[in-house]
């Protein structure tokens, strides 16, 4: 394996420039890209779409993910359009992975590690001894909070612990955007719901997912960048749904989800924050350093 420069080398078979393979992750396809013929090195390049590619003495492969259209429906459930949703997954081979770190990590960051308890030193009382060592008749004991007694000490109880564990900003959003790729199959888009709910009426919201074909009793998750207070007022007596904005976005929520539910504002903030936007490029063979001076990208 060649040494790297702010990118990764893998060694990659030798392939025709006409084969087209496809994957069975997320709608991923390896397609040629006739660009280029001969062994580059190259740094991270700013790209429309989501790429990993791959140079070869053959030609260069592209591994990309096709967008995905969803249906835009209106607040009575009436298709008013499409959209294209296209965020940024891992490879197939580590996108399980990578999403079980990440909900195993948001999951352990949650406990609060609080749970306390009282040895037999910290218990109060107990600094008598109850009776005599010999002569009783009954076994030996020092004092009455021993952990033997009721109303004694525990014996290696618990105590408050930091439960916490790290995980890289990158790879959590890496999770996150994989999640919500990977259930584009079961993902609308709705219109913006900033005026549709003027007064707090469950009823109506009820009303309202059985309009866009979605059931009480289903796990669901609404997107939204704006929420207004009769919204969530609505919302908040039903058991089942769940209402989250980009501060409250977490992992966990989009796994859990039977149905998720996108507003256009929200498509354009999950494009922004975890779209398709960046090509790497693994190449095999050569220098980097050689290479960028040639080329102008170090001085």
């Amino acid at each position: 394996m060649a040494p790297t420069s702010s990118i990764l080398a893998l060694k990659l078979p030798v392939a025709s420039p006409s084969l087209t393979t496809k994957l069975s992750f997320n709608g991923l396809k390896l397609m040629p890209s006739f660009s280029a013929s001969k062994v580059v090195w190259s740094r991270r390049k700013q790209q429309p779409q989501s790429a990993v590619a791959a140079s070869s003495s053959l030609g260069r492969f592209v591994v990309a993910m096709s967008a995905v259209t969803l249906p835009v429906l209106d607040f009575e459930g009436q298709k008013a359009g499409e959209v294209e949703l296209d965020l940024r997954t891992a490879r197939p081979e580590t996108a399980k992975s990578v999403v079980h770190r990440g909900v195993i990590t948001e999951m352990q960051n949650r406990r609060r590690g609080t749970a306390s308890t009282l040895t037999r030193a910290e218990v109060r009382g107990g600094g008598r001894k109850p009776y005599k060592q010999k002569g009783s008749g009954k076994a030996r004991q020092g004092s009455i909070r021993t952990p033997l007694r009721p109303g004694g000490g525990v014996i290696f109880g618990p105590k408050p612990k930091d439960w916490s564990i790290k995980i890289n900003k990158k790879e959590k959003r890496l999770a996150i955007s994989t999640a919500l790729q990977s259930a584009a199959v079961n993902t609308i888009v709705v219109e913006d719901l900033d005026e549709k709910f003027t007064t707090p009426k469950t009823k109506e919201f009820i009303a309202t997912l059985k309009r866009w074909g979605i059931q009480p009793n289903q796990h669901t998750l609404l997107f939204a960048t704006n929420v207004s207070e009769p919204l969530l007022l609505s919302s908040r007596n039903v058991g089942t749904f769940k209402l989250l904005t980009p501060r409250s976005l977490n992992l966990y929520d989009v796994l859990r989800a039977d149905k998720i539910i996108l507003t256009k504002s929200a498509v354009e903030y999950l494009d922004a924050t975890y779209g398709a936007s960046t090509e790497f490029e693994f190449v095999i063979g050569g220098d980097p350093e050689e290479t960028a001076e040639q080329e102008g990208q170090i001085d």
